[in-house]
């Protein structure tokens, strides 16, 4: 039998939804408040849900202080307190939308997390705002 295991971490950070090719008006209609050119920002909550056997010798599905370190590394020092925009390699091209942001972290870490796990980002962008990557 399986087990999953879950690992809690936050960032803060802002960002602007829009579409550059599209007018202004486009943007507005799609992304609202969103759009904002001047950017907003949120109080992000990363999830990693990581499932495998459980060990039979040290009781553990995978180290949580090994997904810990992880997500400072790779996904914390590199997001928070930036503007996703701006300051990021990886959205420079991509807008940073829940969906991308959760899709972004996944690519991360998946080559970080061995292969016998399975992995799966969910991504708090509000408290009634979230998505999961990739989805069943």
């Amino acid at each position: 039998m399986k087990t999953a295991v879950y690992r809690k971490e936050h960032f803060n950070a802002a960002h602007r939804l829009f579409v550059p090719e599209w007018s202004e008006e486009d943007n507005d209609a799609l992304f609202g408040k969103c759009n904002n050119p001047n950017f907003h920002g949120h109080n992000y909550e990363v999830i990693l849900k990581v499932t495998g056997e459980t060990n039979p010798i040290t009781g553990y599905v995978i180290d949580m202080k090994f997904l810990s370190d992880l997500v400072q590394e790779h996904v914390i020092k590199k997001f928070d307190h930036k503007n996703l925009n701006l300051d990021t390699e990886e959205f420079k091209n991509l807008n940073p939308t829940a969906e991308n942001i959760a899709m972004v972290i996944w690519t991360k870490l998946r080559d970080k997390i061995d292969k016998k796990y399975d992995l799966k980002v969910i991504l708090y962008e509000t408290e009634r705002n979230f998505v999961e990557y990739p989805a069943d």
